[in-house]
């Protein structure tokens, strides 16, 4: 795969960088939170080389797989070090559904969490290992040393969760980690122990250290507060006087109000969680691996992520989604070999043995885009061994100690020296699983016959348009263009024109799409299908509208030669603007564009010609 060329294609179908306010990898999937969720291109992304599959929900999801990080940084140097502040100005506005922002609040906090807490989780599952096996002393020091390691992510969890939900509301980590680190001090938890007083009130003694929603709750107060004294106060104190009236605001209103509530609401989500399980058992954990499959391609499965770190937090341990998704992950690995064993299609079986081996280990992303939902019938043997696979977990009482995906490494998770049998269990109830999934789909799991199998190759239709110059002025590469994302043609290919007046014209017939807010570039898509960005200066979204007059609306027909857009030529300049003006097409994948050799054009030059591949 080549990593450069996947990265800058995914970037440009999910909007480009402009279009992104936040980025983040699991360990399968790209997961972009989008400005405009509509600009992204899901069948173009579905097209890229190295893309599995693409999810839209709370977030656009671009499941990669085993090479995801490698992806993941290729993408990271394209936007450069300002990603999470895009300016939302430049886009258009868009309402977004609140249990769409609620989700993507949620993973946003918990999954860069994750791979800490599995990291130490699994650090003392192996050690308790050792110690059963009679490797290692567990009363000897260097045990405790490396089991308070492995206890870490979880005592400073506070601390954690600090940072992602300051990352995630995009104010100062560190003053929200100081904000929430005086909950935890020695000092401070002494105090609360001897029975503490805050301007005659009572602060209730509360050990904060493995807690979430108390750290949750007071960056969100920090972050309004932060923000609101970074409006009003004089900019020359700014440096010193916002942390110190945030954390003065904040820490108090924490230990008397948010704390003791943040403390209730995770012990009462806990308590209901677990009551659930009490009154129905077995049944939940059959039930719930039943549903992952369709649950983690919807990304629903993330909702579960919250519960899973409070209750390890809480409890030291979790008893339906972890153990759930034993069954469901290892059945995804059976039903992937029945398929490589089956199947006659090389790519089919090359991918499906790949994926069988990740979903043994944990990473279902592969198997489930790859190979499951491609097959009705081999979802159904998914669904089928998940079942099977949790009824025997479920009676069984199988409990997690670790908050990992579960697999053949991770095995270590369901050790416990209070349950000798729970990882016996757990091992019966993945060959359970494994073996169901493997029967059901190599039974029911026949190649598909379809789109694959069609080898006719149609003359390609092509569909010229031509576009004249929309400026007046001094034609450049559009490769000389000081903007990356134009330059390197990740928003697409076209032309630049440095201009000697200030308006922009209709190339050619077609139909205005969109105009950004602060009027300084529109979308026109044409009669070949085209659709044409027209960008006007650099960092101009800066000017918040200034000196741009748009003389068309959303919606209507236009053309060739109508007057699009009036703009102050002069005054871009005086304020320090390159205003050289760009027109791409934005979904040139589809077309084959001839961009002319010209110097000084007008309205009359041909600057490129834009055909149409229909195949």
């Amino acid at each position: 795969m080549d990593y450069k060329q996947t990265a800058t294609a995914v970037l440009k179908n999910v909007g480009g960088k402009e279009n992104v306010s936040h980025f983040e990898h699991c360990s399968t999937r790209l997961r972009f939170s989008l400005i405009d969720s509509s600009k992204a291109n899901v069948e173009k992304l579905e097209g890229v080389p190295g893309v599995i599959a693409v999810k839209m929900n709370a977030q656009c999801q671009v499941v990669i797989g085993n090479e995801v990080v490698e992806v993941y940084d290729e993408v990271i140097k394209l936007l450069g070090p300002n990603i999470g502040h895009n300016e939302a100005a430049d886009q258009p506005k868009q309402k977004q559904k609140i249990g769409s922002v609620i989700l993507d609040f949620i993973v946003g906090v918990f999954q860069p969490l994750v791979p800490a807490i599995a990291g130490g989780g699994v650090l003392k599952s192996l050690l308790l290992l050792l110690s059963v096996l009679g490797l290692i002393d567990s009363s000897g020091q260097t045990y405790t040393i490396l089991n308070l390691i492995g206890d870490a992510p979880l005592y400073f969890l506070p601390l954690l969760v600090a940072v992602t939900t300051a990352n995630k509301l995009k104010v100062n980590p560190l003053v929200a980690l100081s904000a929430v680190g005086a909950l935890i001090l020695p000092s401070m938890s002494a105090l609360l122990g001897e029975g503490a007083q805050l301007f005659s009130l009572d602060i209730k003694n509360i050990a904060y250290s493995y807690q979430v929603f108390p750290a949750i709750l007071t960056v969100l107060l920090y972050a309004q507060i932060e923000k609101w004294f970074t409006k009003v106060s004089p900019k020359p104190i700014r440096i010193f006087f916002v942390p110190m009236m945030s954390l003065l605001i904040t820490v108090p209103i924490s230990l008397l109000i948010l704390g003791p509530i943040g403390f209730t609401l995770g012990q009462g989500f806990t308590t209901v969680i677990l009551a659930i399980f009490d009154k129905v058992g077995w049944i939940a954990v059959a039930l719930l691996a039943t549903v992952l499959p369709l649950m983690v391609a919807t990304g629903m499965h993330k909702a579960m992520v919250p519960y899973a770190v409070t209750t390890m937090s809480e409890l030291g341990k979790e008893v339906l989604y972890l153990p759930a998704s034993l069954a469901h992950n290892i059945s995804e690995s059976g039903a992937c070999f029945a398929v490589a064993l089956r199947t006659k299609d090389k790519t089919l079986k090359s991918t499906a043995i790949s994926a069988g081996i990740s979903a043994l280990f944990g990473i279902t992303e592969p198997a489930l885009y790859g190979v499951t939902l491609q097959n009705k019938k081999v979802l159904g043997s998914v669904m089928i061994g998940s079942f099977f696979g949790a009824i025997f977990i479920g009676i069984a009482g199988v409990q997690a100690f670790v908050t990992v995906g579960p697999g053949l490494a991770s095995l270590s998770m369901f050790i416990s020296e209070e349950l000798p049998k729970n990882i016996i269990n757990a091992i019966i109830g993945l060959v359970i699983s494994f073996v169901v999934a493997f029967v059901a789909a190599f039974i029911l799991g026949k190649d598909q016959k379809g789109k694959k199998e069609q080898h006719e190759v149609k003359e390609a239709v092509k569909i010229e348009e031509e576009f004249k110059s929309p400026i007046v002025g001094q034609m450049i590469p559009l490769s000389d263009v000081k903007d990356e994302v134009f330059s390197s043609k990740v928003m697409g290919d076209g032309v630049a024109v440095i201009p000697s007046v200030g308006e922009l014209y209709a190339p050619v017939d077609g139909k205005i799409e969109m105009i950004f807010d602060t009027n300084h570039a529109l979308g026109l898509s044409a009669g070949n299908g085209a659709q044409i960005l027209f960008h006007v200066g650099i960092d101009t979204v800066r000017l918040a509208g200034a000196y741009f007059e748009p003389q068309v609306k959303v919606g209507d027909e236009v053309k060739a030669g109508d007057l699009l857009l009036k703009f102050n030529l002069e005054k871009i300049i005086e304020e320090g603007y390159d205003p050289v003006t760009i027109a791409v097409v934005t979904n040139k994948d589809d077309y084959s564009i001839h961009v002319a050799d010209l110097k000084q054009v007008d309205r009359k030059d041909t600057l490129m010609v834009v055909s149409l591949l229909e195949k």
